[in-house]
């Protein structure tokens, strides 16, 4: 066996699945929570800013980023973590 036939084995540690199923509970979560903070900031800085209450528009406009943020680095994250384990197992 050369060294570069070594790869990760994520099937020699037994529950290995129930992790798999509670990291995408966890993602499904964190993104519906994202996406119903998202329309409520919206709305809340959509209704601010009509009335004139510009510090809740503030606040609607921060909720709307952190939201499209959250999301996001949810979604990268298991993109950088299936780059790096493509990139272990080539090393």
């Amino acid at each position: 066996m050369r060294l570069t036939d070594v790869t990760p084995d994520f099937d020699a540690i037994d529950g290995t699945t129930g992790l798999r199923e509670a990291i995408g509970a966890l993602m499904t979560f964190v993104l519906i929570a994202a996406v119903c903070m998202l329309v409520y900031s919206a709305v809340a800085w959509a209704l601010s800013e009509s009335h004139g209450n510009y510090q809740g528009s503030h606040r609607g406009k921060v909720g709307v980023l952190v939201s499209v943020l959250t999301a996001a680095v949810a979604g990268a994250g298991l993109a950088w973590l299936n780059f790096l384990i493509g990139v272990g197992g080539s090393l």
